[in-house]
């Protein structure tokens, strides 16, 4: 049976370039280079070379999960946005293109890489939408760059993987680690992986898995390397969670791994400026799950966002 992937890909890609994006490669510096797909009209050519201009919209920037890249996580929602929002989509490191020669794997590593990437593309300030590894890389962006993370959107995710936080949701899970929950080498094994995030994950054939497996998951030994930057002692866990953005959780009230009481918990920490939002039948992987109840309510929270902050 032939690789699904090699139809898949080129359709999504050619989606995602007639709703206006653009699929460039940036290098962050020496060894380090970000897959990231732009607006078209941002790109311009110099001597043959790419320049970048600023966006005239107003920036959505949208980081991925654990599960797949950034443009077979989010191509649905770039299909609803792109007409009011300059869209961004990038490979967070060793996912997609996106790649490093350094050694750090934490996830204030990715806030940097991202936000690098972003300088070098002349963005100034962004509303970032993060689903689960994502929302996490989101946090540490928006507490490091606030000027350029004016709002986030976070779904399936926490301010940070504490020890405690990490071992009470993998165990629930039936898992003794993430690497085996979330960098799968087995069909069974991406099966549990994907029967976690979805809750109405379609029948798929066994050939399907493989070539997901075959396509998506490269680089085991640096994702597992992310996996176990990723949990923090409870000892070393960040004390200031006060953020200056206003943050909206959009949440699977299915969520398997960060479920409805964590979400409560989450939202209360984080204080005033938070707000809480469902989707109703949705698991931890909501844009993905039920993508056009999550576009529709995404939609009117970058409206009351985007008009608040005045981008």
């Amino acid at each position: 049976m032939g690789n699904i992937f090699v139809v898949l890909t080129p359709l999504v890609h050619g989606l995602v370039r007639l709703a206006g994006l653009t699929r460039q490669t940036i290098e962050i510096e020496h060894g380090t280079l970000m897959n990231i797909w732009v607006p078209k009209e941002t790109v311009m050519k110099k001597d043959g070379k790419a320049v970048y201009v600023p966006p005239k919209k107003p920036v959505v920037l949208l980081l991925h999960s654990f599960a797949m890249d950034g443009i077979f996580t989010w191509f649905l929602q770039v299909l609803a946005l792109t007409r009011d929002y300059s869209v961004y989509v990038p490979d967070l490191l060793f996912f997609g293109g996106s790649i490093t020669d350094r050694n750090e794997r934490s996830a204030s590593f990715q806030a940097e890489f991202v936000a690098n990437g972003l300088g070098k593309l002349g963005v100034e300030k962004v509303t970032l939408v993060g689903v689960s590894y994502g929302g996490m890389v989101g946090f540490k962006m928006a507490k490091s760059y606030p000027k350029l993370v004016q709002s986030m959107v976070v779904s399936g995710t926490v301010i940070e993987m504490t020890e405690s936080i990490s071992l009470d949701a993998y165990k629930q899970l039936g898992g003794s680690s993430w690497s085996e929950l979330l960098n799968p080498d087995t069909i069974e094994g991406l099966k549990k992986m994907f029967s976690i995030g979805f809750r109405n994950l379609p029948w798929l054939p066994d050939f399907v898995y493989q070539n997901i497996l075959e396509t998506m998951f490269g680089n085991r030994k640096e994702r597992n390397e992310l996996l176990e930057a990723l949990v923090v002692l409870d000892k070393n866990a960040t004390v200031d969670i006060n953020y200056s953005q206003m943050i909206y959780m959009l949440w699977g009230d299915d969520d398997q791994i960060f479920d409805s009481d964590s979400a409560r918990t989450m939202k209360k920490r984080l204080g005033e400026k938070t707000r809480l939002d469902w989707i109703k039948d949705a698991g931890h992987l909501v844009p993905l799950d039920q993508p056009f109840a999550y576009n529709k309510r995404l939609k009117l929270i970058l409206e009351r966002l985007i008009t608040k902050k005045g981008q």
